[in-house]
Formats: C-alpha cells, sequence, structure tokens
C-alpha cells in the first residue's frame, strides 16, 4: 500500500499505468464519483503489495529508495534486468512495498444511527469488530428509552460483529448535565437503570453497554466512579462487556464541564474498554480547524496511556469534515461534509486541496456566488497517520464516529494495517 499525491497534469490514465494497476482498480479503492477530473493535491490510495513503476525523466533507483522507503540494495536485487547506471525514461521498475511488515490486532467499533443506509452498513460491517447503534437515552426516573436497533443487531450478527448497547444522558435532543445529576444522586433511579440495561442486553442480545455520559456535573464525579463500578460488577458476573466514552483530555486536573467528571484513571480501571473521543477540534460552531488534528491527537494520547491501560483504549476516529463561510464569524454554523462529497466541492469548484503538516490533515478553499468558503476533511493520507498512532502507542484498537457515511479507503487502509478482531 502507498499513497500517491496528485500532482499537475495528472490523470487516472497515467497514474494506473505508472503504477501497473487498472484505473478501474483505482476508481474502486478510491471511490472516484469523476475519474476524469482529478483534483492536485488528492491522495490517491495504491493498493498492491508491489507497483511496477514507469520511470520518468530523471529518476535513478536512488530516488525512488529514498521516495518510497525502499533500500537500494532491494531495488536492484529485485530488478535483475535493470542496469541501474545506464536507466531511460519508460523503463519499468518493480518496487516491493511493506516488506517485512507484520500486522497486529486492532478491535474497532463503529457507531451508526438506526437510521443508516443499506451502502453504508454493508461498507463498513466486514471491517467492524462491534457496532455501537445510537443511542438509548433515560428517562427522569432512570428508566431507557429504547431505539429501533433490531435490524442493526440481526445484520451484526450475520457479519460476526457484535452489537454494543449505547446508554447517553440525552434528553430532549441534547446531553443534560442537571437531569443525570438528579438520577445518580437517587439510589432507587440508579438501580432501576440498572436492572434496565441488564434487562435490555437480555433481550436483545447485546454482547455488552456502552456508557457515553457527556457534561457531567464535575460534582459527580466520584458518585459516577461509583455507579460505574457497581454497573461493571453486575455486567461482569452476566458475561457482559463495559465500554465508556470519554473526552480527550491532556491532563488530570484539565478545567471544564466535558472534562472534570470523566475520571481517566478510575474508568481505565473500571471498564474493559475506553473510547476516547479524540475528535471535534474543528466542531460545527467553532471556527475552521481539522477535525482530528494529529498534533492534539497525540497530547491526549501521551496523558491517556498514563492513566489508562493502551490495551483498553480505542482512539475516535472521526468520519466527517465540516464546511465554514469565511470570515468565520462567532456562533455561525460550519457544515458537515463527507469526504467524498468533500473531494467533489474541491473538483467542482477546481480548487487544489493542501494538507497542513502540523495538523496531518487535507483543507481546500473556494469561493460560491461571492462567499468564500474553506473545508478540512480526512483522506487516505491523514487516516493512515491516525491509524499509525495505534501502533505507536500499542492502543487496542479505534471507534469511528460514525458510520453513516461509506468511505472505501478508510476501511482499505484499516485492512491493510490491521488484523481485525473478531470475538
Amino acid at each position: 500500500m502507498l499513497i500517491y499525491t496528485v500532482k499537475s497534469g495528472d490523470t487516472l490514465n497515467n497514474i494506473a499505468r505508472r503504477f501497473g494497476l487498472s484505473p478501474n482498480r483505482l476508481i474502486a479503492d478510491n471511490q472516484l464519483t469523476n475519474p476524469s477530473a482529478l483534483v492536485v493535491g488528492q491522495n490517491l490510495l495504491i493498493m498492491s503489495d508491489s507497483i511496477r513503476y514507469i520511470l520518468e525523466e530523471g529518476q535513478t533507483l536512488y530516488s525512488l529508495s529514498q521516495e518510497y522507503g525502499v533500500p537500494l540494495e532491494t531495488l536492484i536485487e529485485v530488478n535483475p534486468d535493470i542496469n541501474p547506471i545506464l536507466l531511460q525514461a519508460g523503463e519499468t521498475v518493480i518496487i516491493p512495498l511493506d516488506m517485512d511488515r507484520t500486522r497486529r490486532p486492532a478491535v474497532v467499533n463503529g457507531y451508526a444511527y438506526p437510521n443508516i443506509n443499506a451502502n453504508s452498513l454493508n461498507c463498513a460491517l466486514p471491517f467492524l469488530t462491534t457496532l455501537s447503534p445510537f443511542s438509548y437515552s433515560l428517562t427522569p426516573s432512570g428508566e431507557l428509552i429504547a431505539i429501533d436497533d433490531n435490524d442493526l443487531i440481526y445484520r451484526a450478527f450475520r457479519s460476526a460483529v457484535m452489537p454494543i448497547m449505547v446508554v447517553t444522558n440525552i434528553f430532549d435532543g441534547s446531553f443534560d448535565t442537571e437531569a443525570l445529576s438528579e438520577i445518580l444522586a437517587n439510589e432507587e433511579n440508579t438501580a432501576r437503570l440498572i436492572d434496565s440495561i441488564l434487562f435490555e442486553l437480555d433481550l436483545k442480545g447485546y454482547y455488552g453497554v456502552n456508557m457515553d455520559m457527556e457534561y457531567i456535573s464535575p460534582d459527580d464525579r466520584e458518585i459516577y466512579n461509583s455507579f460505574l463500578r457497581r454497573l461493571a460488577d453486575r455486567l461482569h458476573n452476566r458475561g457482559y462487556v463495559l465500554m465508556t466514552a470519554l473526552a480527550p483530555k491532556i491532563s488530570a486536573d484539565q478545567q471544564g464541564i466535558l472534562y472534570e467528571a470523566h475520571d481517566y484513571r478510575a474508568q481505565g480501571e473500571i471498564a474493559d474498554y475506553i473510547i476516547i473521543m479524540t475528535y471535534e477540534w474543528g466542531y460545527t460552531y467553532g471556527p475552521p480547524m481539522a477535525v482530528s488534528p494529529l498534533n492534539e491527537v497525540r497530547r491526549v494520547l501521551e496523558y491517556a496511556v498514563t492513566e489508562i491501560p493502551p490495551e483498553k483504549i480505542l482512539m475516535g476516529m472521526p468520519n466527517y469534515g465540516y464546511d465554514w463561510t469565511l470570515p468565520y464569524a462567532s456562533g455561525t454554523a460550519a457544515r458537515t461534509v463527507g469526504f467524498v462529497e468533500a473531494t467533489e466541492l474541491a473538483q467542482r469548484f477546481g480548487s487544489e486541496i493542501m494538507f497542513d503538516e502540523r495538523s496531518q490533515s487535507p483543507y481546500f478553499n473556494y469561493i460560491e456566488n461571492g462567499v468564500r468558503h474553506v473545508v478540512w476533511f480526512d483522506d487516505p493520507r491523514s487516516i493512515k497517520a491516525k491509524l499509525e498512532l495505534v501502533n505507536e502507542y500499542d492502543l487496542a484498537g479505534v471507534s469511528y464516529w460514525t458510520i453513516n457515511r461509506c468511505y472505501v479507503p478508510n476501511w482499505l487502509i484499516l485492512q491493510d494495517m490491521f488484523d481485525i478482531v473478531k470475538l
């Protein structure tokens, strides 16, 4: 596997010829909707164990060894019919990729809304360990409000994917701090909530539960930890697993209602898996920036692995970007875009896709009806960079928010880098 950045003058056919692949293979692997209009700066996934590279004027075996990270001696060895001193443009060089690479196991979770379309679900299911339908919510007395999850559970089991029930403190469409406090403060309500969770797990055949409680009052930190301990004991006695979802912290004493009650050390001891929501630096009502900048994600993981066993951590992966109007005004909303849609926008407006090295994220600008826009999103290069953090920090795996959009390159990269765990 390698990733190629489109340059001015490139066409799909000449890229395919250069790497010895069929144009149709490149179209399918990169989910290209308009292959005749590639975008300068667009990153394309080249899926192969080796490539037949057509030399261009001025290239040498040494320059290819530097570009593709293959030792010069190896290139000479696998191309015995080539004179390395008298190379000519148009000659074919075999470049082996991913030599001596071993793939480590990875747990892969995907959140899905019940209204996910069949194409997106089919796109993701082969690459998942667990599927998390989003979400069961609560009544003020601690009862669960169910969702229409029967089809998702059925489809998950058919694909050897284990369904995980998601429970949130969403009341009337948004996370509610006070309502959760009232439940946690009342012994009868918390007992009812735990009983309701176990009843639903038994009824639906879930593998476990993911407690995604957000905007918890800082005063409820310890009582929430106590609740999770009680829940974990009951779950483990019945053979179920407990996941929790945590905000992306960089220190134990990080201020803010999103962070203070999320106790990394305690939850790392209690839960079987921890999903760290490493996204939303760029968000709907915030200023333009990468949704999941690599430099910020790394800061979170540097702290997380000091508090949580790495083998329990699932790193959050966003499956969306944002389109902001410029100049940005505080309080204005960005529009959510998928990765395929983002590239189509760049094609439509003739934009060049740039790549920010610090955040390891692509972005581009365009003008529509006199209004300037900037789009930050992810592509094969940025996705691969993020997934490499799983190896760097020896994490359990990743969790996608959400799989409701199909992006084929992501799953191909994931599968190439890891052996996906099936439970």
